[in-house]
């Protein structure tokens, strides 16, 4: 009895086996998915934080200033130097993200080194990367505490560190990573409600009868759309107020900026989930299809390791990935309050990559459906 038992599990296990190794769509998934993944990670994922930007004003113009900043202009650490002559570039670059830190030197550095007196140096770290501006405060730090020790020997001045953390003053990693879950949560939201439904029906018969309906194919996409749109914009904006009410992080932005931005986004991401759904036969090959983008996405996006320590070949790829600038805008207008101006930048390439993946879902469904 219990033999004959097991050659009935060894018969339906071998049955799962071929079905799975005959179908070419999960065969050619199963196998490229953890090897893709694998390629990204090795060359995508870091914990160091190199290739760090970085804004300056040196209002003391002196060789004491000039050769503190050639310390860091020398270090393997440190990539492009931005130097301006007022605060508002010096904010600008920060809030644009475009640095990752900033530098100040008052006018009386070097003649407070001269007459032995301490003087102070001001870092300010861009905080809505908690990480990232932790570690870059850190090696400036560091940095300049060697130039300290220098002309102490020599001149016996001392300089003392200020670090400051915009938009996350205490570095609060709770404001971070809430903001950045919010936008990998709507990502799973919405491509499981856009991939599973068409293969459903495929997978059930029912799509023979859409077929056969009075609804040309713009019509059936467009119905598949705006439902799984809609609970995913909700799901969202729920989330968002959670996070607001019940764990306290800042909401400094527009509410309209943020409904506006959560639409595009999620509208880039409806694009790819209707393309993964129109070319899969079966909700098994849908949801693997979900896994295979959903994970390279993640890595790319900016939220495990900062893009500008990713290489050249990576850090353009991550523009055709809408989950890079969804963060970017989820994080501005929560923390630092991000304007429309900023925000038009990254709703352009998200509206690119929704016209394109709606583009390409739409007419391989009408193919299919001829």
């Amino acid at each position: 009895m219990i033999k004959d038992s097991l050659r009935r599990v060894f018969a339906l296990v071998k049955k799962e086996f071929i079905t799975t190794w005959k179908d070419p769509k999960s065969r050619g998934i199963i196998i490229a998915m953890p090897l893709l993944q694998l390629f990204i990670f090795a060359n995508a994922i870091t914990m160091e934080v190199k290739n760090i930007d970085v804004v300056a004003i040196d209002r003391d113009k002196s060789v004491e200033s000039r050769e503190l900043f050639s310390k860091f202009e020398n270090s393997p650490r440190f990539r492009k130097f931005f130097y301006v002559d007022n605060e508002k570039e010096f904010k600008n670059k920060l809030d644009n993200q475009k640095v990752q830190i900033g530098l100040i030197i008052n006018n009386d550095f070097s003649s407070s080194i001269k007459a032995k007196r301490p003087v102070n140096v001001l870092i300010t770290a861009d905080g809505r990367q908690t990480n990232t501006a932790s570690i870059a405060s850190g090696y400036a730090s560091q940095i300049i505490n060697d130039y300290n020790n220098e002309i102490l020997k020599d001149k016996g001045a001392k300089i003392n560190i200020s670090v400051r953390n915009w938009y996350n003053p205490n570095l609060e990693y709770k404001w971070y990573i809430l903001t950045v879950l919010v936008t990998m949560l709507a990502l799973v939201i919405t491509l499981l409600l856009t991939a599973l439904p068409i293969a459903r029906e495929r997978e059930l018969g029912t799509f023979d009868q859409l077929i056969v309906s009075p609804l040309t194919s713009f019509e059936i996409l467009l119905g598949k759309t705006i439902p799984p749109l809609i609970i995913a914009m909700f799901l969202t904006c729920i989330m968002s107020l959670i996070i607001i009410t019940l764990f306290k992080v800042p909401f400094a932005g527009s509410g309209i900026l943020f409904i506006i931005s959560v639409f595009i986004s999620l509208l880039s991401i409806v694009g790819i989930g209707l393309y993964i759904s129109s070319i899969c036969r079966t909700q098994q090959q849908a949801i693997l299809g979900v896994i295979t983008f959903q994970m390279p996405a993640v890595l790319l996006s900016g939220f495990i390791s900062p893009i500008e320590d990713m290489p050249i070949g990576w850090q353009l790829l991550t523009w055709l990935n809408p989950i890079r600038f969804f963060i970017t805008l989820t994080k501005g207008i929560f923390l630092k309050g991000m304007g429309i101006e900023d925000a038009v930048l990254n709703f352009i390439p998200l509206l690119i990559i929704a016209s394109i993946t709606l583009t390409a879902a739409s007419r391989v469904f009408k193919r299919n459906l001829d």
